[in-house]
């Protein structure tokens, strides 16, 4: 049985204010576990951005966390095989084992015309009928995840189970977590944060003081790493200079904390916490904890993936995953890690080209939704009341016609759009919604599917757009770097697909399979460890045989 709660509250403060990732844990003797009991937790890490050509940029420099993986089950070339590479349909398939075809989440934002809201977007891991939610402060819900999570599904079998969750994104906690969280927490200005109406509890509590107090203090540049030393170099990412970036936090800058591997450590500090405060692992009902690091997407997004921020952020990934590690180990918890990503990402066009890839390009701002309806607008002489003809948020992705004018004339302007958009030389392939979903939901290696797969892939008939726009390969959908947003992701490029997926238990038979897997794989295969019941249909993805030797993972018998 767990504590009771004034115990577990009282053990969370404890650990939030020990020094609970520090060296040391190492010395604690590993627990004895039975070679085929279920683990008592699951650690599900999720590291934005980190794609498959990241890990094999940089794993032969890991020598902590990210090294012990690699003695675990390692799957270098793992897909989110579907289209919209973004941050919210990633994160919704690793712990329900279904596409955003199925669970809804079909980009980080999707429109709906039906709303009030004047742009009426629609906010991935918001309730946008809670009166108190707005664009810019949602209240966070899962009510769009049309999906079980597995820690859904263990708290449905037995409410014993804990399902705890923690990132610096909103999104990544809710999509991970799912419908039935026990603690949940994010990271707004000044702090972690929870659902609405929940308190933050003491570990939050003392996370948030212990951040807000480096803040203030601001810290020195951090120590380049020898093998990253030859990397400094300046490059113009169309208008701002990246490459040289150390991270000093200049004191009361809370950017230079979000932006920097120290947000990471953050979120990792407070994970272990919640493991105290909630008593994970100490019984017999299996508990999740999913841990969102989100700074390899904030450097990325801000740097590009290719430069010195990037490759010192590697260096303290490794670091923070291994004091994660070392403090589970300290607890004595038999537990099992499976690290993952929720998409890759694409390095600044500027450097891309000075690295023998002339072919990369910032991307033409006609390719907007805004600029689209102007063209149609023209081209056809129709207009819509509320004076917007097309909605859909940047360069590619959904495209929605205006519901205010007739089917007919809805009819004109996709054929006007559509001519448009595959006479682009930037458009590498536009659908309409009638040919996606006439197109048969894909199956086999998602590295032979064709773009018309990946999009169907991230098709929902009930939230996707009238037409569905694909960039060229090394097309970067930004047409002018600035600070702060230089690279991106999001396209159906393997760049963007591919993601490492390892699997680790301490005793486990150790291997690497170069095979393309899925990230909808990952919840079947901790299913069938775990011994959940589940019948055919339940997953998009397989059971992978996790056992390394003549036995079967996905055949364990009670």
């Amino acid at each position: 049985m767990h504590l009771p709660r004034a115990a577990m509250l009282l053990a969370g403060v404890l650990a939030a204010a020990a020094p609970m990732l520090q060296a040391g844990a190492k010395d604690a003797a590993p627990p004895a576990t039975a070679a085929n009991a279920p683990p008592r937790l699951i650690v599900a890490i999720s590291v934005d951005q980190f794609s498959a050509d990241l890990f094999a940029r940089y794993r032969r420099h890991f020598t902590q966390g990210l090294a012990r993986l690699q003695d675990g089950a390692v799957f270098p070339s793992g897909y989110q095989s579907h289209a919209a590479t973004e941050t919210c349909p990633g994160h919704s398939t690793i712990l329900t084992g279904v596409r955003p075809a199925r669970s809804g989440i079909i980009a980080n934002e999707w429109t709906d015309q039906s709303i009030a809201q004047a742009d009426k977007r629609v906010y991935c891991a918001e309730d946008e009928t809670n009166p108190a939610s707005s664009p810019d402060r949602p209240v966070v819900s899962a009510r769009h995840l049309n999906a079980r999570t597995l820690g859904d599904r263990l708290k449905a079998r037995d409410p014993a189970s804990r399902n705890v969750a923690v990132s610096y994104k909103d999104r990544t906690v809710v999509m991970m977590g799912g419908h039935t969280i026990d603690a949940g927490y994010w990271w707004r200005p000044g702090g972690f944060v929870s659902f609405e109406g929940i308190p933050v509890g003491p570990a939050a509590q003392a996370a948030n003081r212990t951040a807000n107090a480096l803040v203030a203090k601001g810290a020195p540049a951090m120590a380049v790493p020898s093998w990253c030393a030859g990397m400094s170099r300046a490059v113009d990412a169309g208008g701002t200079s990246v490459g040289e970036g150390r991270f000093q936090l200049e004191r009361g800058k809370a950017a230079g904390f979000t932006v920097s591997p120290r947000v990471d450590a953050a979120v990792a500090n407070l994970a272990i916490a919640l493991v105290d405060e909630q008593q994970l692992g100490r019984d017999a009902a299996t508990d999740v904890l999913s841990v969102g690091l989100s700074a390899t997407d904030t450097i990325g997004h801000t740097f590009g993936p290719g430069g010195l921020e990037m490759c010192i952020q590697m260096a303290e990934l490794d670091k923070t995953v291994g004091r994660m590690l070392a403090a589970l180990d300290a607890r004595r918890l038999d537990y099992m890690v499976v690290l993952t990503a929720d998409h890759g990402g694409f390095d600044v066009v500027e450097r891309q080209r000075q690295q023998a890839y002339p072919r990369a390009v910032r991307g033409d701002s006609s390719l907007t939704a805004e600029e689209l309806g102007k063209y149609a607008a023209q081209m056809t002489g129709i207009s819509a009341p509320s004076g917007r003809l097309v909605y859909g948020d940047g360069m590619f992705g959904d495209r929605y016609i205006s519901r205010q004018i007739s089917a007919a004339e809805r009819a004109r302007v996709s054929d006007v759009l559509v001519a448009r958009l595959k006479s682009h030389p930037q458009v590498a392939a536009v659908f309409t919604a009638r040919e996606l979903a006439a197109t048969p939901l894909p199956s086999g290696s998602p590295q032979d599917w064709s773009l018309k797969d990946r999009a169907r892939a991230s098709f929902d008939p009930q939230r996707s757009g009238d037409l569905v726009v694909l960039l060229d390969r090394g097309v970067m959908p930004i047409a002018a770097g600035s600070r702060g947003y230089v690279s991106t992701h999001g396209s159906p490029w393997d760049y963007d697909r591919r993601v490492p997926i390892l699997f680790w238990r301490r005793g486990m038979t150790g291997f690497e399979q170069p095979a393309p897997i899925e990230t909808v794989d990952i919840a079947p295969t901790l299913a069938a460890l775990l011994r959940l019941d589940t019948t055919d249909g339940d997953f998009d993805g397989r059971c992978l045989d996790l056992d390394g030797g003549p036995g079967n993972s996905c055949e364990v018998q009670p």
